[in-house]
């Protein structure tokens, strides 16, 4: 028998049983490891060292899973496109909850491990291209130092999937700080039953807000703390021009992660309005939204918490509304700060707004490469024909008369904006070429591509393939869900 070094609890599985089915994950027929992250496991402490590579990827698949383990799928509700839907885990299993060396409790979610309760007529397995897409996009966030869910690993199943055509079946490990979602709150105030919120609201603030239990009024603490976290992400996001493409309310965690890599993409060419999603016929989820959605996502989760708010509701209502309005500032205050230091500085006030602005316009109207330009920025006189204009030359003079007034030193400043403005990204057409090729059983594209973005902040040769802009006939102007 398998010997795992390792316990996996459940403790979400204390919670109300509405919230969960436990169930175990549908065996696949002929597993093999497609890729596993090594440096992950050792950072979190998943010690598989004593499993043979055939018993590691039994576990990665869920053939096989550590003695006295208990899975459970997640039930939660979401608007989609703001539309109002019950959903659930149609196609992820928790296997349960993982204590790091550092104490942090982190859940261990497959996904594509067979059918659920919520699964909706889906056959609950996922295909071997959208796993390495979320393996790809998740790594290069955290790369990046951007609040993620992780890959632990991708199996392929030996199975087929159907879709609108034949596809290879994978598995996909992801660890993440938690499951909540702010759909888990819709779903729970659902139930009209304030225990059954109640109970969700204290698990989750134990897990990820500690700070809160000793506040008078944890219900405004919490909604407090999530507009800051989520300001926080998004402004990440922006900075270095991340596209989630799918950005519904059960997409939210509550741990602060990114989460859910399906229609993602980087933006090439800066456009605000720039859209991916094949479904996002609107552009309800372009890039310049991102910030006013977050609202939106946290004005659902504050619904959902108002019946344990004491008081008479018009009051209630008004103090949870004047709350809900101050993300706009808390995000522009952020969002000012990371855009200066994309620029070298250190002590942003409202009075650089419009040198960040006039740039942004700058690169909008001569289609300027959005990772590129910044990261040109850095090498103190950017060259060539794009940066000859007169437009540009006088912005340029501008921004190096306001470095000038700055305490430190210029090199200071150059340091500051190479350790935020990256050299590689994952882009969207080197994305797919490798998508294709793992596809077909080639995976080598893969690995280059990861250890290309392994260190996004360092210049090297090896990267050279991976910076230029598609050209014309590699642009990928849609990206899909996956599902």
């Amino acid at each position: 028998m398998t010997k795992f070094s390792f316990h996996l609890e459940s403790t979400y599985a204390e919670l109300p049983e509405v919230f969960f089915s436990k169930l175990s994950p549908t065996p696949v027929n002929q597993p093999e490891m497609v890729i596993f992250n090594q440096s992950l496991a050792d950072q979190v402490g998943l010690n598989l060292g004593k499993l043979s590579i055939e018993e590691r990827t039994k576990f990665l698949c869920g053939n096989q899973l550590p003695h006295g383990t208990e899975p459970f799928a997640q039930a939660y509700a979401g608007h989609q496109f703001s539309n109002f839907t019950i959903l659930g885990d149609g196609r992820a299993i928790v296997m349960g909850e993982h204590l790091t060396p550092s104490g942090q409790r982190i859940d261990l979610q497959l996904k594509g491990s067979g059918r659920t309760p919520y699964s909706r007529g889906g056959d609950g397995r996922a295909a071997l291209g959208p796993m390495l897409r979320e393996y790809i996009i998740s790594e290069a966030m955290h790369a990046l130092g951007i609040p993620t869910t992780r890959s632990l690993a991708v199996v392929s199943t030996g199975e087929k999937v159907f879709r609108e055509t034949e596809l290879s079946g994978a598995v996909l490990t992801r660890i993440a700080g938690s499951h909540i979602r702010v759909g888990t709150f819709e779903f729970a105030s659902l139930q009209q039953d304030k225990r059954i919120t109640e109970a969700l609201l204290d698990y989750m603030i134990d897990r990820h807000f500690p700070e809160i239990k000793g506040k008078e009024n944890k219900v405004l603490a919490v909604i407090e703390a999530v507009i800051d976290q989520q300001a926080a992400l998004i402004t990440h996001w922006m900075r270095v021009g991340f596209i989630h493409g799918v950005m519904n309310t059960d997409n939210m965690a509550l741990s602060g992660e990114t989460i859910d890599y399906g229609p993602c993409a980087f933006m090439d060419t800066f456009a605000p309005d720039t859209v991916f999603s094949s479904i996002d016929h609107r552009g309800r989820y372009a890039y310049a939204n991102q910030p006013y959605i977050a609202q939106w996502n946290i004005a659902r989760l504050a619904e959902s918490l108002l019946p344990l708010i004491d008081g008479k509701r018009e009051e209630v209502i008004a103090t949870v509304e004047d709350l809900l309005n101050s993300f706009e500032q808390v995000y522009k205050s952020k969002w000012l700060t990371m855009m200066g230091s994309k620029l070298g500085l250190t002590e942003v006030s409202i009075k650089d707004e419009k040198l960040i602005t006039d740039l942004l316009d700058w690169m909008h109207n001569n289609s300027a490469d959005f990772t590129n330009t910044f990261r040109d920025l850095c090498k103190k006189l950017p060259g060539g024909e794009l940066y000859e204009s007169e437009t540009f030359q006088n912005w340029f003079a501008r921004w190096q008369n306001r470095l000038k007034k700055e305490k430190q030193e210029l090199e200071t400043s150059y340091v500051l904006m190479r350790s935020l403005n990256p050299a590689v990204i994952p882009r969207n057409h080197k994305v797919e070429e490798a998508l294709q090729a793992g596809e077909k059983g080639d995976f080598e594209p893969l690995y280059a591509l990861l250890h290309a973005i392994e260190k996004p902040y360092q210049d090297g040769e090896h990267l050279l393939p991976y910076q230029s802009p598609p050209r014309p006939e590699e642009k990928v102007l849609q990206t899909f869900c996956g599902t």
